[in-house]
C-alpha cells in the first residue's frame, strides 16, 4: 500500500508517482491535493522546494482525466487548465512537471514565455492542450495575436504570486483574469502573504481554504559545503578532473535539464568515468537500472534532474555535486539532502560561473552562511571575475567620469597560483600592503620643465 493512496488518486497518478519513486507525500501535497480534488479555492503559504508543484498538478490532471480525449482534433483540446509563473525557468520546471505527472494520460500541456520566438508556441497552441503554463508577459502577447482562447478555462493557478507582484506583474495578471470565465476553480501559492497578496486574493478567490506549509529552509547540519569558482565552457572538465583526482567512486550530479544530463554524462564517459543520467524522460526500467547500478558501484556517478532526483533514497551518498546551481534556494537544501544522512557526513560540492553568482547569493542568505570558495587552477574565470566570486572584491561597476581612479587594488590571492589538493581549504591571504607613492619630480627637473613652458 501507498502512502500516496488515502488521497484517492486515480490509478494513472498512482502509477506515475511510484515510478518516479515519490514514498509519500509532502506536507502541502497531503493538504492541498484533497482541496483541489473537491473543487474548492485555495489559498497555500508554500515556496518552491516543498513539492508545491505536485499538490496541484496531480489533482488538476485528475479533474481533467475525464475530459481527456485521443482525437488530433485541436477542437477537442482547449485550454481548461492555466498556470502563470512569474520567470521562465520556474514556467519551465512546472511544464515538465505536468508532462511528467500526466505521461499516461491523453491530455496535452506547453509552456510559453517570452525571450523567444513565437512561430513554435503557436504551432504547438494550434494543435491544442488542456493545460497552458505560461509567464503573464508572453500570454498577453498571444492573446494580442488572438493565437490562444480561455472560454473552457475551469482552473487558474498563480504560482508564487508574491513574486509576480515583486516584478510588477500585477496589471497583466488583472488583464487575464478578466478574460477568463467566472466560473472557476482559482489555486493561489505563495510563499508570503503581504497586503497586495491578501487584496489580490479576496478579489480572486471564493470561500477559499487556506493552508500554510514550513519549508525545510535548513541545511543538513552534517553536510560539508563548498565553491569552486569555474568558467562556464570548462565545467565539464572540472568536474571530471575534480572526480578522478578525488577518486570518488559515488557521487550524484544534479543538472538543470534533460538535455544536460545525457550530454554530461556522455561526456563523463568519454573521460573513462562510469556514469549514467536518471530523468523523466527514461522509462521506469531504464530509470530502475540506473538506479540499481549507481547503488551497488557500478556506476560511480549518476547524473539527475530535480524532478527525477526526489524520492531517492541512496544509503551512504558521501557527495552531492551541483553541476548547474540552481535558481531557487530551497532546491539547494533538497538536493544536499540527498548525502549527510542518518548520522553520516556528506559533502555538497558546486560548480559556479559567474553567471551563477546571484543564485549562489541566495543560498547563503537561506542556509545562512557563506560557502567557502576554492580555486582549481587552470580552470578559473579572468582575473576581475575571479576576484568576484572568491567575494574578494566587489563587483565592478560600470566607468564614470566621477569615479575615483586612485584606489589601491587589492593583490591577487595566493592561492590563485597554488596547486589544488583535494580536500583542504585554502591558505588565508595575506593582508594588502599599502600602494607605493608616485616619486616626486626632481626640483631641478621641474625648474627646466617650467622654464621651457615659460618659454614656449
Amino acid at each position: 500500500m501507498s502512502a500516496f493512496d488515502p488521497l484517492g488518486l486515480i490509478a494513472p497518478l498512482a502509477r506515475v508517482v511510484a515510478e518516479l519513486g515519490y514514498e509519500k507525500p509532502t506536507p502541502v501535497q497531503e493538504q492541498a491535493i484533497p482541496v483541489v480534488l473537491a473543487g474548492r479555492d485555495l489559498m497555500a503559504g508554500a515556496q518552491t522546494g516543498t513539492g508545491k508543484t505536485a499538490a496541484f498538478a496531480l489533482p488538476i490532471l485528475q479533474r481533467l482525466a475525464p475530459l481527456a480525449s485521443t482525437s488530433t482534433s485541436p477542437a477537442r483540446h482547449p485550454v481548461r487548465a492555466l498556470v502563470l509563473a512569474p520567470t521562465r525557468e520556474l514556467a519551465v520546471q512546472v511544464a515538465e512537471s505536468f508532462r511528467d505527472y500526466g505521461k499516461h494520460l491523453p491530455l496535452r500541456s506547453t509552456v510559453v514565455y517570452g525571450g523567444v520566438d513565437m512561430n513554435a508556441q503557436i504551432a504547438e497552441l494550434r494543435r491544442g492542450v488542456e493545460v497552458l503554463v505560461a509567464t503573464p508577459g508572453r500570454l498577453l502577447d498571444h492573446v494580442q495575436n488572438k493565437t490562444v482562447m480561455f472560454n473552457q478555462v475551469q482552473t487558474l493557478v498563480l504560482d508564487e504570486a508574491d513574486r509576480m507582484l515583486d516584478m510588477g506583474f500585477l496589471p497583466d495578471i488583472k488583464r487575464i483574469i478578466a478574460l477568463l470565465p467566472r466560473e472557476r476553480q482559482n489555486l493561489l501559492f505563495s510563499a508570503t502573504f503581504p497586503d497586495e497578496i491578501r487584496t489580490l486574493a479576496k478579489t480572486l478567490l471564493r470561500n477559499p481554504a487556506e493552508i500554510t506549509v514550513t519549508p525545510r529552509t535548513v541545511a543538513a547540519e552534517l553536510v560539508t559545503h563548498v565553491v569552486h569558482p569555474v568558467a562556464r565552457e570548462k565545467k565539464r572538465d572540472l568536474l571530471a578532473y575534480i572526480i578522478q583526482t578525488r577518486g570518488l567512486k559515488q557521487v550524484l550530479v544534479f543538472s538543470g535539464t534533460r538535455i544536460g544530463a545525457n550530454r554530461l554524462a556522455h561526456q563523463l564517459r568519454l573521460d573513462r568515468i562510469q556514469a549514467d543520467a536518471i530523468h523523466g524522460d527514461k522509462t521506469q526500467a531504464e530509470r530502475e537500472a540506473a538506479l540499481a547500478d549507481f547503488k551497488s558501484g557500478k556506476t560511480a556517478v549518476l547524473v539527475a534532474t530535480d524532478v527525477a532526483s526526489r524520492g531517492l533514497d541512496i544509503e551512504g551518498l558521501p557527495q552531492v555535486i551541483n553541476f548547474d546551481v540552481p535558481h531557487s534556494p530551497e532546491d539547494y537544501v533538497h538536493r544536499i539532502g540527498r548525502t549527510g544522512r542518518a548520522g553520516l557526513t556528506g559533502e555538497a560540492i558546486s560548480l559556479v560561473a559567474p553567471e551563477d553568482m546571484e543564485s549562489l547569493g541566495a543560498i547563503e542568505r537561506l542556509i545562512k552562511k557563506r560557502i567557502d570558495r576554492v580555486l582549481v587552477p587552470g580552470f578559473q574565470p579572468s582575473g576581475a571575475t575571479v576576484a568576484t566570486l572568491m567575494g574578494d572584491q566587489p563587483r565592478p561597476r560600470r566607468s564614470s567620469p566621477n569615479v575615483r581612479r586612485d584606489r589601491p587594488v587589492k593583490p591577487a590571492d595566493p592561492i590563485f597560483s597554488k596547486p589544488y589538493e583535494p580536500g583542504t581549504a585554502p591558505p588565508a591571504a595575506p593582508k594588502a600592503e599599502a600602494p607605493q607613492q608616485p616619486k616626486r619630480r626632481q626640483p631641478q627637473v621641474a625648474a627646466l620643465l617650467g622654464g621651457k613652458l615659460k618659454n614656449a
